[in-house]
């Protein structure tokens, strides 16, 4: 053979390691990483040598020389960038490691020397501990004991925790450690004003979003979670503009390794949503009530108008209070809230929705039913839309010893509300699964979520949410959900959850 025993036994080792290593990056080599382009090449200029010297392996070392040519060809597509502050931490968390393991190696064979054929001194020790590394088996390292044999394999296991670690947090994608700039929050909330059309618009604007801005004047509202940027509805801006937003937001994430998402999408922009290489799926339809001909005379409105009629003959009233609200009639709202979230053993949604914040309730209207004694028992702030004549509602809450019939009551005091406000329509929410997977020609991801929604008993009742709308005789308006390949549905849905909770 060309080289010594020495030289293809320890390139033996390294080869394995740099394997190790390249199998970890392929992830990352998948999601067009810049950083893993920038590790895997000189691994697969070693691998090709090191094929070579352990061998003459001209085949495996043709293959690695093949790979190499490929990853030079397509350079540029590897834009996705990593998180820097991550990057440190792991290049930091590598070196010390090395040097843990140099160290945990050299005082074992050190201290631990009657496990093994030779007695080592410290400075021996710690380099047999480095030719580990790069010899499997060194002639001088033979455990005479279980126990030897034990310690010497965890150094191997130390050694690729290690690098799987570091190459971890080289790959990870970009974190957003910061809340927006208040000069992009201005610049988000001049947008929606002039071009929201929907509810979520004004929930676009909360605190717990980010924002990505076409060139032509279009904002994207989002949060991060586990590598999916989640956003929250289409992007608001010029109509003509979507396509572009849609395409520059997906770049976007992109090139910040994340996996762009957009959730309770209209049906207007699924054509762009596809040219941009996304794909779509109805999550619900959202209930929209006309004002024009709402009232409660009628066969269908009967058990509206008995409950209402029975709050009335109660004593109970219902009455919109106007922003800013004092600390008293706060406080009180919060312990309606407090114990209505205690009883359902549940925790604030966000995202796509308000949450209890006393910032937030002074910006929009409160009605609010109260009982014989003018005491509040139940409460629901209503939300505007910017373009369409619409009102919404957010927070829906009541005592746990209201009467039944009181969240009749209340919706259709919110309804005949909007209604002599001269509004056109209300807003209900939206109503999770309802009308998914109804059509034989549905996808089978749409059944599958039908049969949930008819088959299966949850702790939060999609079935019950939408009868009670049905109540109102809505209009039922489709509400997607938008994301990059059906193989990252289940992070997706996760990401989703994450942000709403």
């Amino acid at each position: 053979m060309v080289f010594p025993f020495e030289v293809r036994a320890g390139t033996r080792l390294a080869t394995a390691f740099a394997g190790f290593a390249l199998i970890l990056l392929a992830s990352g080599i998948s999601r067009r990483k810049r950083t893993a382009w920038l590790i895997t090449l000189p691994l697969l200029v070693i691998t090709a040598i090191f094929d070579l010297i352990k061998g003459l392996d001209f085949e495996e070392s043709a293959i690695s020389l093949v790979l190499i040519a490929l990853m030079v060809i397509f350079r540029k597509r590897f834009t996705a960038k990593s998180d820097p502050p991550t990057i440190r931490r792991g290049i930091l968390t590598l070196a010390i490691a090395i040097a843990f393991v140099l160290l945990y190696g050299a005082l074992g064979f050190y201290l631990l020397d009657r496990h093994f054929s030779v007695h080592y001194s410290f400075i021996q020790a710690l380099n047999q501990t480095f030719l580990m590394f790069f010899e499997y088996k060194p002639p001088s390292l033979v455990p005479l004991t279980r126990f030897g044999k034990y310690f010497v394999d965890s150094i191997y296991i130390l050694g690729i925790v290690d690098i799987g670690y570091a190459l971890y947090s080289i790959l990870s994608p970009v974190i957003l450690r910061e809340a927006a700039r208040d000069i992009d929050c201005e610049r988000a909330e001049k947008i929606v004003n002039a071009y929201g059309r929907t509810v979520l618009a004004r929930f676009c604007l909360f605190k717990d979003k980010n924002y990505f801005f076409s060139p032509n004047g279009s904002v994207v509202s989002f949060v991060v979670s586990n590598r999916v940027a989640v956003a929250l509805g289409d992007p608001i801006g010029p109509s003509n503009d979507a396509g572009d937003a849609i395409l520059g937001f997906t770049e976007f994430c992109a090139s910040n390794d994340w996996l762009p998402v957009f959730y309770q999408t209209l049906p207007d922009y699924l054509d762009s949503y596809k040219n941009a290489g996304l794909r779509f799926l109805k999550i619900g339809e959202e209930a929209i009530v006309s004002l024009e001909g709402f009232q409660l005379a009628g066969g269908e409105m009967k058990s509206l108008r008995t409950s209402v009629n029975k709050m009335t003959r109660l004593g109970y009233s219902q009455e919109v209070v106007q922003p800013p609200y004092s600390q008293e009639f706060l406080d009180q709202l919060e312990l309606i809230s407090n114990e209505w979230m205690l009883e359902r053993n549940g925790k604030e949604m966000k995202f796509s929705m308000g949450w209890f914040d006393r910032e937030y309730l002074n910006t929009t209207q409160v009605l609010v039913i109260k009982d014989q004694d003018g005491k509040v028992i139940a409460f629901a702030n209503l939300v505007s839309e910017y373009q369409n004549r619409e009102l919404a509602v957010d927070l829906m809450r009541h005592l746990s010893n209201a009467p039944a019939g009181v969240m009749d009551y209340l919706f259709v005091s919110m309804l005949n509300y909007a209604k002599e406000q001269g509004f056109e329509a209300f807003n209900l929410g939206l109503s999770g699964l309802a009308g998914v997977g109804e059509s034989s020609s549905d996808p089978a991801i749409e059944k599958a979520m039908h049969f949930i929604y008819t088959s299966v008993s949850t702790a939060y009742s999609f079935r019950g949410l939408h009868n009670f709308k049905q109540k109102f005789n809505p209009t039922w308006k489709e509400r997607y959900l938008v994301y990059p390949g059906l193989q990252n549905l289940p992070i997706v849905a996760l990401a989703v959850s994450a942000v709403s909770s």
